[in-house]
């Protein structure tokens, strides 16, 4: 099942040093890796095999982009909103900074397996990004986090700022937001063959840190709140993301004093 993260991903209308993002060229709503580490690789469109993607390669719409084994990248988005990529994740950039029928600025990705790391600026009407992934759909406007696909595609997002809206049924209009109820469900056990099964179809807010784990049928097995002081917030992978941040928050004040 391939499910769209619907809304406001990623994408932003507002000023970073007085240019609004629908103001930018068609040259510049493109990404650019600024970081790699190990095997980084991007697939431009209709293109069969995999390149190296070192420091300051362009990434378009179309384009893939994948890290291999202890390997870590980071793509910038027109120095406004960005991505990084653990190791062995891959990303599909469907839409990057389109312009609708409805003249709002749309941005689309795949997660395809993996992990991601993103930071967001506030979002408004006139734009949209959507991150599609096996088994969810969140709407996100201005945050920080983080979401991981297994290879099963149970899917974890994890909200450090801001706030999300997540659902199992992005072709519904209709579900109103439930409250994140905190609860746990027994660990890995023997399930039946494939069978039809009527899903519930839900919608939830998570707010800054709290997360939801959903299971491959797109049944919620884990939500509530997380800390900083808990063993996976300890990890390498987001003690460097969190000085990946510091240094990127210094750079943007950087860029608004020279403009």
């Amino acid at each position: 099942m391939r499910i769209l993260f619907k809304g406001v991903v990623f994408a932003s209308a507002l000023l970073v040093g007085g240019i609004l993002l629908t103001g930018f060229t068609d040259a510049e709503k493109k990404g650019i890796v600024t970081y790699t580490d190990g095997q980084v690789r991007r697939q431009p469109t209709d293109v069969e095999n995999w390149e190296d993607a070192p420091v300051n390669t362009e990434v378009l719409s179309g384009d893939k982009v994948r890290t291999y084994r202890q390997s870590r990248a980071e793509v910038d988005l027109a120095q406004l909103d960005l991505i990084r990529l653990a190791p062995r994740t891959i990303i599909d950039i469907i839409k990057l900074y389109t312009e609708t029928k409805e003249k709002k600025v749309q941005t689309e990705i795949g997660l395809e397996q993996g992990e991601i790391w993103a930071s967001v600026h506030e979002v408004e009407t006139t734009t949209k990004f959507d991150v599609s992934a096996p088994i969810a759909a969140a709407a996100i406007t201005g945050t920080l986090f983080r979401m991981r696909v297994e290879d099963d595609s149970t899917t974890q997002l994890k909200v450090y700022k801001g706030e999300v809206r997540i659902t199992n049924a992005p072709q519904r209009t209709d579900l109103q937001p439930r409250s994140l109820v905190p609860h746990e469900v027994p660990g890995p056990r023997e399930v039946p063959g494939p069978r039809e099964v009527s899903l519930d179809e839900w919608m939830y807010i998570i707010k800054a840190m709290q997360q939801i784990t959903i299971d491959p049928q797109g049944k919620v097995v884990s939500s509530g709140g997380f800390s900083a002081e808990d063993q996976d917030e300890k990890s390498d992978w987001v003690k460097w993301n969190q000085q990946r941040d510091i240094s990127r928050l210094e750079q943007l004040r950087q860029l608004r004093r020279n403009r």
